[in-house]
């Protein structure tokens, strides 16, 4: 089976979609497939729209002959009206992480996202989702069902796990309650949202790690970090930039608790990563973590942009070592009962093999 996958920018740049088109392109040409990764430049919004009036992206594209064109959705602004074009004696398919219009923002802004997203999604012939909260707002959006396969991600392969009883001494240990925040600091994340519940919290004792890249947003992140200085919280909370995983690992391992509560999460591979080393999570409501996270049991979610809910979920994990034991170990048995990368991407071989051989 010979697959391109297009996407923009760098197959290798840091984020959950990145990770799982690079583990999926590993992963089918270790099963024998020849993939090929072109690379659009990634672009302000409208400027990639123009991308489809392009005649070198036109030529570059109808020059290839996979079996299956295989695209990441996020490039879809360059797509939308070009993919009619590129039909003519293709499969097309696309790696949905999440839609564009899903996320929280201007109602104005997201029906013209929508409107984008919905072209592009009728010009395809299948779809790759990661959970099934993404695949039915493919089906909403669309407002026809169109052929797909739910192929959730695994996590990264860390070389060692904490045991149940590393888990207890780590609950049991003095000091504050470590939070972590793993991700991309961008509005969509959520940051925010977990700074304002934790100006709530600043009679218990807690300190917060967020690792993840600063650059994508810097005026978000000099608001966020103006308002830590402004509440006299900015020594509790440290901002160590993307991680290595050596290093996230390490901070994963001395932590108590993920929160990442997000606007908006397809699926979310950071909570599933938590849940690894036995870290309770929290997620949003909106997207695909309430598939991993059960109320109460291994987690929490909470409305998007819901502070005061955000920090009634965290208090009693503060506060409660018994409760928080109970949460870890429960977090770290849904990890373990979750698919590998190897068990979910062969559902997706074999999808993407029945759609290579359709006539």
């Amino acid at each position: 089976m010979h697959l391109t996958l297009v996407l923009y920018g760098d197959l290798h740049f840091q984020s959950g979609g990145f990770l799982y088109d690079r583990r999926l392109v590993d992963y089918l040409r270790r099963r024998g497939a020849r993939v090929e990764v072109v690379s659009l430049t990634w672009r302000a919004y409208a400027l990639g729209l123009l991308d489809n009036l392009s005649p070198a992206l036109h030529r570059r594209l109808t020059g290839l002959a996979p079996d299956i064109l295989l695209q990441d959705e996020l490039a879809h602004p360059s797509l939308f009206w070009l993919n009619r074009r590129l039909r003519r004696g293709k499969k097309l398919a696309a790696v949905v992480h999440h839609l564009r219009c899903a996320e929280p923002r201007s109602s104005f802004m997201n029906r013209l996202y929508a409107h984008v997203e919905r072209r592009y999604l009728d010009t395809l012939d299948a779809c790759l989702t990661n959970s099934r909260a993404t695949l039915a707002s493919v089906h909403r959006l669309l407002g026809r069902q169109l052929p797909g396969v739910i192929a959730p991600p695994g996590i990264q392969d860390f070389p060692r796990l904490p045991t149940a009883a590393e888990i207890a001494a780590r609950v049991q240990a003095p000091g504050p309650r470590r939070l972590l925040f793993v991700g991309n600091v961008i509005p969509r994340k959520g940051l925010h949202v977990l700074v304002r519940a934790l100006e709530g919290l600043r009679g218990q004792e807690w300190h917060l790690t967020v690792a993840g890249n600063l650059r994508l947003a810097p005026r978000y992140v000099r608001r966020i970090q103006r308002r830590l200085a402004a509440a006299g919280l900015s020594p509790r909370v440290e901002f160590t930039g993307p991680l290595p995983a050596p290093e996230l690992a390490e901070h994963l391992a001395c932590s108590h608790i993920l929160a990442v509560p997000s606007l908006h999460e397809g699926f979310g591979i950071c909570y599933l990563e938590g849940m690894a080393f036995g870290l309770p999570a929290i997620g949003s409501l909106s997207g695909g973590a309430a598939e991993l996270i059960t109320p109460g049991k291994d987690g929490f979610l909470v409305p998007p942009g819901d502070a005061a809910g955000l920090a009634a979920c965290l208090e009693p994990l503060l506060t409660d070592d018994r409760l928080l034991l109970e949460m870890s170990l429960a977090a770290r048995e849904r990890f373990r009962a979750h698919p590998t990368w190897e068990e979910s991407l062969e559902g997706a071989w074999r999808f993407l093999i029945s759609l290579a051989e359709q006539t």
